[in-house]
C-alpha cells in the first residue's frame, strides 16, 4: 500500500520539502539579525606553589565563577553599562530599567572551558559570549563584561586576603590573651604549691630519706650529749664534795676518795675516746688521778681539824670551774641538738605533707598544663596561619597569585549568529521532508479501499473462498489492475 500511495502522491514529497526549505531561507532574510562577540579567559596558576604558600581562594572554580557571575550580572553592575553604551534606545522610554537589565542578562553567556585530559578535572578558564543586534555593540559589551570579571576576581581575592589577615590578627590577639591567662594560672599554681609539683616528688622522697637519716643522727647525738652531761654533772658533784671537805679540814672518807678515783678513771676513758693522750684536758685528768692516788696512799689518821680556810681557799679551784663550764657547755649543746632535732622534725612533717599532697596537686597540675598546652597550640597555629595569610596578601599585591588572563580580545562578529542560513535552510528542508512523509502516511491510513486479496483478508479477517472474474466486454481493454480490483470486489460480494 505504501508503494501504491507513493506512486500516486509522489509530488507531495518534493513540494513540501521545497516549500518549507524556501520558508526557512526567507526567515533568514526577514528575521532580525543578532551578532555574538566571544572571548576566552584563562586562569593562570600562582607562581609560588601551594605547598609553600596556601592561596586565599581554595574553593572550586565553578562555584567561584557562579558567585562572580551573579555579582557581575546584577542590576547595579549592568545598569551603568546600559547607560554608558546607550543600549536599547528605542525601548528605554516605554520599558523599565529592570526589564532592560533582564534582556541584557539573557544576552550574556558565561560557561567554563572543557578541561584537558590529565588535568584532574580542573577547567583552564571560562568563556564569555554576548549576543546583540549590532556587532560593534556586542563587542563593547563583551569587553565590559570581561573587564568586570577580571576586576571582580582581583577585588575579591584582595578583600578576602585582607579580611583573612585581619581575622587571623583578631583571633591571634584572643589566643594570646587566653595563653597569658593560662600562663598566669600555671605560675600562680606553682607558687601556691611550691615543692609539691609532680616533677618534684622524687626529690621530696630523696629529701625525706635524708631528713630521716639526719633525724636519726641528731637523736643519737642528743643521746650522747645527755649521757656526757649526766657524767659531767656526777663529776662536778663529786669535785664539789671533795672541795667542800678540804675546806672543812676534816679527814677524807676513803670511800669518797675511791669513788672520786673511779669517776676520774671513767672520765679519762671517755675523754680518750674523743681526744688524744696529749690533749690538755686528758693530761689534767691524769694529774688529778695521780694526785688522788697519792692522797689515798697516805694514812688520813685522826688529825685535829685544821685551821679555818684562808680567804684564798674559799675560791673554787680551776678544775671545778672547768667542770662547771663543761656542764654548762653540755646544756648548751643539748639545747642546740634539741632545737636541731625539732627543726628536722618540722622539715620531715613538711616533706611528708608534700608527698601526701602530690596526687591531688598532680591532678590539678595536669589539668592546668593541658589547658596551657591547648592554648599554646592554638596560638602557634594561628600565628602560622597569620604569617601565611600575610605572605598570600603580599602575593596578591604583587600579582603573583592566581589571576585571570584574557586569551584573545573580544571578537568582532562579521557574520550573524542568528539566524544562520545553514540551520534554517537545513531545518526547512528536513521539516518539509518530514511533513511530506507524515502526509503520505496519513493518506495511507485514511484509504479504506481493498485492492488485493491481502487487503480483503486483513479487512474482513476471513479467507477468500472464490474469485468471480468480470464479464463486461466493454472493459476488456481496461488495465489488469482495474479488472483485478473488480474481480476482487465480485469475490467479496459473493462471499457476503
Amino acid at each position: 500500500m505504501a508503494k501504491r500511495v507513493l506512486r500516486k502522491y509522489w509530488w507531495i514529497l518534493p513540494l513540501s520539502t521545497v516549500l518549507l526549505g524556501s520558508l526557512g531561507y526567507i526567515a533568514t532574510l526577514v528575521l532580525p539579525k543578532k551578532y555574538t562577540s566571544e572571548t576566552s579567559v584563562l586562569v593562570e596558576q600562582p607562581i609560588v606553589s601551594a605547598d609553600y604558600v596556601k592561596p586565599v581562594e581554595s574553593d572550586d572554580l565553578n562555584m567561584r565563577l557562579a558567585s562572580m557571575k551573579a555579582q557581575v550580572l546584577s542590576g547595579p553592575r549592568l545598569q551603568p553599562i546600559i547607560e554608558k553604551l546607550n543600549l536599547y534606545p528605542d525601548q528605554r522610554a516605554n520599558t523599565s530599567m529592570d526589564d532592560l537589565i533582564a534582556q541584557l542578562q539573557k544576552a550574556v553567556d558565561v560557561k567554563l572551558l572543557e578541561p584537558m585530559p590529565g588535568s584532574y578535572g580542573r577547567p583552564p578558564g571560562f568563556h564569555v559570549g554576548v549576543t546583540f543586534k549590532q556587532p560593534d555593540v556586542a563587542q563593547k559589551i563583551c569587553t565590559e563584561i570581561t573587564t568586570m570579571f577580571m576586576e571582580q576576581n582581583a577585588q575579591r581575592r584582595m578583600d578576602q586576603s585582607q579580611k583573612t589577615t585581619q581575622f587571623m590578627g583578631d583571633e591571634l590577639q584572643v589566643a594570646k590573651k587566653n595563653l597569658d591567662e593560662q600562663d598566669e594560672k600555671l605560675a600562680q599554681f606553682k607558687r601556691q604549691y611550691l615543692g609539691t609539683h609532680p616533677e618534684e616528688e622524687k626529690t621530696n622522697l630523696s629529701l625525706l630519706t635524708g631528713l630521716n637519716t639526719e633525724m636519726e643522727a641528731a637523736t643519737q647525738a642528743l643521746g650522747r650529749a645527755q649521757q656526757e652531761q649526766a657524767f659531767n654533772e656526777t663529776l662536778l658533784s663529786q669535785q664539789e664534795a671533795t672541795w667542800k671537805a678540804s675546806l672543812t679540814g676534816g679527814p677524807q672518807n676513803p670511800d669518797t676518795l675511791a669513788q672520786q678515783l673511779v669517776a676520774l678513771q671513767e672520765q679519762l676513758a671517755v675523754m680518750l675516746t674523743r681526744y688524744t693522750p696529749q690533749h690538755p684536758d686528758v693530761l689534767k685528768v691524769k694529774s688529778q688521778i695521780e694526785s688522788l692516788k697519792r692522797r689515798m696512799s697516805e694514812d688520813p689518821g685522826t688529825k685535829a681539824p685544821t685551821e679555818s680556810p684562808s680567804p684564798a681557799m674559799l675560791h673554787e679551784p680551776p678544775e671545778l670551774q672547768q667542770m662547771r663550764a663543761k656542764v654548762h657547755q653540755d646544756d648548751l649543746n643539748i639545747a642546740d641538738l634539741s632545737k636541731s632535732q625539732r627543726q628536722i622534725q618540722d622539715q620531715i612533717r613538711l616533706m611528708q605533707a608534700r608527698v601526701q599532697a602530690s596526687p591531688m596537686v598532680e591532678e590539678k597540675y595536669k589539668e592546668l598544663t593541658r589547658n596551657y598546652q591547648t592554648a599554646q597550640q592554638i596560638y602557634n597555629e594561628l600565628l602560622k596561619k597569620q604569617s601565611d595569610s600575610s605572605i598570600a596578601k603580599d602575593l596578591e599585591h604583587q600579582q603573583e597569585s592566581e589571576v585571570f588572563r584574557v586569551l584573545d580580545p573580544p571578537s568582532y562578529p562579521s557574520a550573524p549568529s542568528f539566524p544562520k542560513l545553514i540551520m534554517f535552510l537545513g531545518g526547512g528542508l528536513g521539516g518539509g521532508f518530514a511533513l511530506a512523509i507524515g502526509i503520505l502516511y496519513l493518506i495511507a491510513m485514511l484509504d479504506k479501499a481493498m485492492y488485493s486479496e491481502r487487503d480483503v483478508e486483513l479487512s474482513l479477517k476471513l479467507p477468500v473462498l472464490t474469485m468471480v472474474p468480470t464479464f463486461n466486454p466493454l472493459k476488456e481493454g481496461a488495465s489488469k489492475k482495474k479488472g483485478k480490483s473488480e474481480n476482487y470486489k465480485a469475490a467479496v460480494a459473493l462471499k457476503v
